[in-house]
């Protein structure tokens, strides 16, 4: 490992408990800092009320100041009552193709965390996943801590246990097969982030709307990657907020979210030769195996500085 990740490691690593919802709290009310969650969800009505109530109990309801602002849940487009379930539980639900109507929506987690940068206004914009089980809200409060408290800072991710079944920590094996090795080849500097592709990271505005945002799967790594080259890695931070339990994806996906991130990481190391953006996987049938090839996300959507429907909305 780097020196300069092992001093980073050392100044940059917290714990959730580091920073008591008290003093969070004297911070916000002192610096006028306004804070948005955004949960993306798809079809995850059996878990994003939980989540909701939780924040809004612990961080929003009966504080002298909430630490919460604004709580969005952005359905990209839910079959089930998730929508019904998180209005419910106390969230402002905005639906995916409600915003920035003009330009037709694409599938993928990025293309909504990208849209939700219109449908928001807070100056820190903390993005939570809503298939979470047994949320905690130190997973909001424990990574927007050091934003409030550090104005240096100005990306942090959560970092976890990802338990598989009853076997700890065997969750994440994308990160473990893929983020990791490409992270640690090449981008050296982004090593000692425990968790690079978690869904739960805060950031400071001003410096997302820099950033072109992945439509899919990839949208993690390209926002980790960019934020380097944007704004060092003294900027950024990671925060310990426990165990993180969530329902696991099969394998067949876990192959599509890899092939999805590698590409994303060969854009970022070459514009130039492009590789074949498809996947093929197998599947057994009754004559044997099918195979099946499914697109590789390979869009992108620009900084969102660059949109003129944003632009109007900060000028105003």
């Amino acid at each position: 490992m780097l020196d300069e990740v092992e001093r980073w490691l050392a100044d940059r690593s917290w714990s959730a408990a580091d920073r008591p919802l008290d003093q969070l709290l004297d911070r916000k009310r002192a610096a006028g800092t306004t804070v948005s969650v955004v949960l993306p969800a798809l079809d995850e009505e059996a878990t994003v009320g939980e989540i909701v109530e939780v924040i809004r109990r612990d961080l929003m309801d009966g504080l002298p100041v909430p630490l919460v602002d604004e709580l969005v849940v952005v359905d990209s487009g839910s079959t089930d009552r998730t929508a019904e379930v998180a209005a419910k539980a106390g969230a402002r639900v905005v639906h995916r193709d409600e915003i920035l109507p003009r330009l037709p929506a694409v599938p993928g987690k990025g293309e909504v965390l990208w849209r939700s940068l219109l449908a928001t206004t807070g100056e820190i914009v903390c993005f939570v996943d809503a298939d979470l089980r047994d949320f905690s809200s130190a997973f909001v409060s424990g990574i927007v801590g050091p934003l409030l408290t550090d104005p240096q800072v100005q990306f942090v991710k959560a970092m976890y246990d990802r338990p598989l079944g009853d076997a700890p920590g065997q969750g994440g094996r994308v990160t473990e097969l893929v983020a990791r090795p490409l992270l640690n080849l090449h981008w050296p500097r982004l090593a000692g982030f425990v968790q690079p592709l978690g869904g739960e990271y805060a950031v400071r505005r001003s410096l997302l709307e820099r950033l072109p945002f992945p439509v899919g799967y990839g949208v993690e790594l390209g926002l980790l990657v960019d934020a380097l080259h944007t704004v060092g890695l003294d900027a950024m931070a990671q925060v310990d907020v426990g165990v993180r339990l969530h329902k696991h994806q099969s394998g067949q996906a876990l192959g599509r979210m890899a092939a999805a991130i590698y590409r994303t990481a060969q854009l970022r190391l070459s514009r130039g030769h492009l590789v074949r953006p498809v996947l093929t996987q197998f599947e057994r049938g009754p004559d044997g195996f099918v195979p099946r090839t499914h697109p590789v996300d390979t869009e992108e959507r620009p900084p969102m500085l660059e949109i003129e429907e944003y632009a109007v909305r900060r000028v105003a």
